[in-house]
């Protein structure tokens, strides 16, 4: 407001702080809808380069981006790569509202737990945060690469609140062996309706 006036406005009579307000309510509004409703989908296979950089899929740049709250266009989304110990032989990668959804819960474990030592030791230690560049490329350290043998090709596989990146021969064995193991008549969707135990 200006000395012995009211709020300022413009020649339509708009007010202009409520305009601003206006407009930060829908843009948080917005951002709000697109974290809830993204997830992660589809699979894609990318090549790495010598210094172990891999372009990901556009689609999941736009959940990385919705999933980090520090996030504003034009800047580079950050995530945390969960690699594990020597059972897990892919990478796992989290949005920041994702693994922050993690630490809370392993927060919420008593001090000193076998069960809060153990998350603790996978979600902190064996642990990588890290940021897509302005390429839209993540840069796998070499010590990564050789957890899960990944050389000239990553496969790259969606699991909603996460994707996962594989070697490819690795997930082709992997996905071979469960679709063994399963019944002839097996079908997914009889898991929706609630009657069928995981």
């Amino acid at each position: 407001s200006f000395p012995g006036k009211g709020p300022r406005t413009e020649r339509d009579g708009t007010d202009y702080a409520g305009r601003f307000h206006a407009a930060a309510t829908t843009s948080a509004k917005r951002r709000q809808d697109i974290t809830v409703g993204r997830r992660f989908r589809g699979e894609s296979q990318h090549k790495v380069d010598t210094k172990g950089r891999v372009s990901i899929p556009a689609s999941f740049r736009r959940v990385l981006e919705a999933g980090d709250p520090n996030w504003k266009s034009g800047e580079s989304p950050e995530l945390v790569i969960v690699y594990g110990d020597a059972k897990r032989n892919f990478l796992e990668c989290y949005t920041i509202e994702a693994i922050e959804e993690v630490d809370a819960k392993i927060d919420a474990l008593p001090r000193g737990s076998v069960g809060r030592k153990a998350l603790q030791r996978l979600f902190h230690g064996q642990s990588f945060p890290t940021s897509v560049d302005e390429t839209g490329r993540l840069v796998l350290p070499a010590k990564l690469r050789k957890k899960i043998d990944l050389d000239a090709e990553a496969f790259f596989f969606a699991t909603g609140d996460t994707f996962q990146i594989w070697k490819p021969e690795t997930y082709e064995a992997e996905e071979e062996s469960w679709e063994d193991d399963l019944p002839d008549d097996f079908d997914p969707m009889s898991f929706l309706d609630g009657n069928q135990e995981a």
